[in-house]
């Protein structure tokens, strides 16, 4: 992921209602939900809903399907995988004199060790 993806990312999950539908597609998995279910779901209008779920597809985030009459939308997870390795392809200096992350953090994710930089 360069740059300008992840900007466009970023922004398309900088929404309340966008992060809402982003985080139940990630949690329903590769299988997604149609759009009924997450507008009943969330509470949400269907046309707010197409609104929220075009920003989302615009920025690579979800995937769009039909089933029959229904759309599917389910969450792109290379996409999201891609976003967080760019925010984190620096952690901790990677190597470049910084404390390094714990290996053995237990709720996985980023744990800088407390060390100080080496000069």
């Amino acid at each position: 992921m360069d740059t300008k993806q992840a900007i466009g990312a970023l922004g398309a999950l900088a929404n309340e209602h966008r992060l809402a539908v982003y985080r139940m597609l990630v949690e329903c998995g590769p299988d997604g939900l149609p759009a009924g279910a997450i507008a009943e779901r969330l509470g949400m209008p269907p046309s707010s809903l197409t609104f929220h779920v075009q920003h989302l597809t615009r920025a690579g985030l979800i995937n769009q399907r039909r089933v029959g009459r229904q759309l599917i939308y389910s969450a792109d997870f290379a996409q999201m995988n891609g976003l967080v390795g760019f925010l984190t392809e620096n952690c901790c200096g990677r190597g470049e004199g910084y404390g390094a992350c714990l290996p053995d953090a237990p709720s996985g994710g980023c744990h800088p060790s407390n060390r100080k930089a080496v000069s």
